[in-house]
């Protein structure tokens, strides 16, 4: 094979290699109708995510660096994260909670206060090659089977309609951040504000912008995120549950490595 050839065939491999390597999550800033969010999008028929609470010895994880090192042990990190529902003060989830096929928490169906109480509000659930938002009651009838679920609420969107509850004109305004996701349970987009918005510009990011059928609220001003992608780790107290995208550790570096060198 010529030598030209030859180093064009080699750039090619190493192409793909990072390519293959970097994939598991999207993460950008974006601005919309005035207001400003990062969005992190996962395709859940190629990547892992799984929810995070307590470790083997049954303490609350609550922050990305703890989770990340206990990840270590498996030769994996976080290549993406963030809180991912309601929880009581000493973390315990306030709604329905499975973790890898172990429920926590039951499923609350009756209407409440606060936000989680605001109904219709949903569950986001995990199967093997798929995620999706679901309504609490439908969710109730139908029984998905769920690997892991979190409960939280308002639902932001439900079957393409906005939550009837929001207004428009609301100057209940926080940072918040949640999760939509498309029909067929592949395209998963998280988000979170990066200034004050209130539900139904929120909603709306999902329904109209990004065009997801169904998205859920997780939280208000303790929202945070991990994008490593971006720079971005997001520190503060404890948290309940989190959501997270998992990759091994050495596919990660790979895809920060000169893969060859003149």
């Amino acid at each position: 094979m010529p030598r030209l050839s030859l180093l064009g065939h080699v750039l090619s491999i190493a192409f793909v290699s990072v390519a293959s390597a970097a994939g598991a999550v999207s993460c950008r800033d974006e601005t919309y109708e005035g207001n400003r969010y990062t969005l992190c999008e996962v395709d859940a028929a190629t990547e892992e995510m799984r929810l995070f609470l307590r470790n083997d010895a049954g303490q609350v994880m609550g922050h990305f660096s703890t989770i990340d090192a206990e990840l270590e042990a498996e030769g994996k990190t976080l290549a993406f994260a963030t809180n991912a529902g309601m929880y009581h003060a000493d973390r315990s989830p306030v709604g329905l909670y499975v973790e890898d096929g172990t429920q926590v928490m039951r499923l609350i169906t009756n209407p409440g206060p606060g936000n989680f109480g605001l109904v219709p509000n949903g569950v986001f659930c995990l199967r093997p090659g798929r995620a999706d938002v679901i309504e609490t009651l439908a969710y109730e009838k139908s029984q998905p089977g769920c690997t892991s679920a979190t409960q939280s609420g308002p639902m932001l969107v439900i079957d393409g309609a906005l939550h009837p509850k929001f207004l428009k004109d609301s100057t209940s305004r926080y940072i918040r951040n949640g999760v939509g996701t498309s029909a067929d349970g592949t395209r998963v987009v998280f988000a979170i504000s990066r200034n004050l918005v209130n539900f139904y510009a929120f909603a709306s990011l999902f329904r109209d912008h990004l065009g997801l059928p169904n998205a859920l609220y997780f939280d208000g001003n303790i929202s945070r995120l991990h994008a490593p992608e971006l720079g971005r780790s997001d520190a503060g107290f404890s948290m309940g549950p989190v959501i997270g995208v998992v990759e091994d550790r050495d596919g990660a570096e790979a895809a920060t490595d000169t893969p060859l060198q003149n």
